[in-house]
C-alpha cells in the first residue's frame, strides 16, 4: 500500500499556512500605509491612532515570526494541518483577509459626500446621544467658531434669536437638502466619534443673495455673512445670511472630531 501523500494535498499543507502569514503582514502594511499617506484620519478618530499603529506593527511582528518558523521548517517535516470547525473551507477566511487588505492597498478611502449625508440625516443640532467635545469653549468670538462649533453652541442654548446680527466666517461642503428652495443651500461637515462607521453630518442654512445653481453639491465654500433667524420646514432655525462665498479645495483633512 502507497502511503506516500497526495502531491495536491502535500502542496496545499505547504501553501496554507503562507496564506495566514501573508494576510497578517498585509493586514500590517495597510494600517501603517494609511497612517504615513494621513488617510487613517478619514477611518478612525486620531485618538485611536496609538491603538491602530500598535496593533499594525504586532500583526508585522506576528507575521515575520510566523514566516520564519515557516522557513526553517523542512519539507519531510510537513504534516497535514489539523482540521478545525470552521464557517469557511481551510484557507479561505485568510485569502477572504488577504483580498480585502489587496483592496485597501490599491483602492484610496473616499470622503464622504452630499448624498451620505443625506442618507444618514442632515441636521443642525448635535444631538443630546452624541458625544459632546471634549474642550467646548462658550466665549469663543462668533467669528472665530467653526461650523461644528455653532452647532455644539447651538446645543447648548437653542434659541435662534439669541445669535441675531453675529459675525459668521465657517467652512463646509455644500449640500442641496430636497426640502430647501433654492434661496439657500446647507454648508455640513462630517463628525467622528470614533470611526467612519459613525460619522455624522452636521451643519446649518445659508441664505442666498442668489440662485443656489451655481454652487454645486459637494463643492466646498468658505461662508461669511452673519446669523439671521428664518423658518424653515415650518421650523424657527439658526441661519447664516451669506455675504460672501469663495470657493476653496477640499481640506487635507474634511471631518470634525
Amino acid at each position: 500500500m502507497n502511503s506516500n501523500p497526495n502531491p495536491k494535498s502535500k502542496l496545499r499543507n505547504l501553501l496554507m499556512p503562507w496564506l495566514d502569514v501573508w494576510a497578517i503582514i498585509a493586514w500590517g502594511v495597510l494600517i501603517l500605509k494609511y497612517w504615513v499617506s494621513g488617510k487613517l484620519n478619514l477611518l478612525i478618530h486620531p485618538d485611536y491612532f496609538w491603538l491602530a499603529i500598535l496593533g499594525a506593527i504586532g500583526l508585522l511582528i506576528v507575521g515575520f515570526f510566523k514566516a520564519g518558523q515557516l522557513w526553517q521548517r523542512r519539507p519531510q517535516n510537513d504534516a497535514p494541518n489539523p482540521q478545525h470547525l470552521t464557517l469557511f473551507p481551510p484557507g479561505w477566511g485568510s485569502a477572504l483577509l488577504l483580498t480585502a487588505a489587496i483592496l485597501g492597498l490599491t483602492i484610496t478611502p473616499r470622503v464622504f459626500a452630499s448624498q451620505t449625508a443625506l442618507d444618514r440625516g442632515v441636521t443642525e443640532l448635535v444631538a443630546a446621544t452624541r458625544a459632546q467635545p471634549q474642550a467646548f469653549r462658550a466665549t469663543i468670538r462668533p467669528e472665530e467658531r467653526s461650523l461644528v462649533d455653532w452647532v455644539r453652541t447651538l446645543n447648548v442654548y437653542p434659541e435662534p434669536d439669541a445669535y441675531t446680527g453675529q459675525k459668521v466666517k465657517v467652512q463646509g461642503f455644500v449640500i442641496h437638502p430636497p426640502e430647501l428652495g433654492k434661496e439657500y443651500l446647507f454648508l455640513a461637515r462630517f463628525v467622528i466619534t470614533c470611526c467612519a462607521a459613525d460619522a455624522y453630518p452636521a451643519g446649518l442654512p445659508v441664505k442666498l443673495t442668489d440662485t443656489s445653481n451655481q454652487y454645486p453639491a459637494d463643492t466646498w465654500l468658505e461662508v461669511e455673512g452673519q446669523m439671521i433667524t428664518e423658518t424653515l420646514s415650518g421650523k424657527r432655525q439658526l441661519t447664516i445670511a451669506a455675504n460672501s462665498l469663495k470657493k476653496i479645495p477640499q481640506p487635507k483633512n474634511p471631518y470634525v472630531y
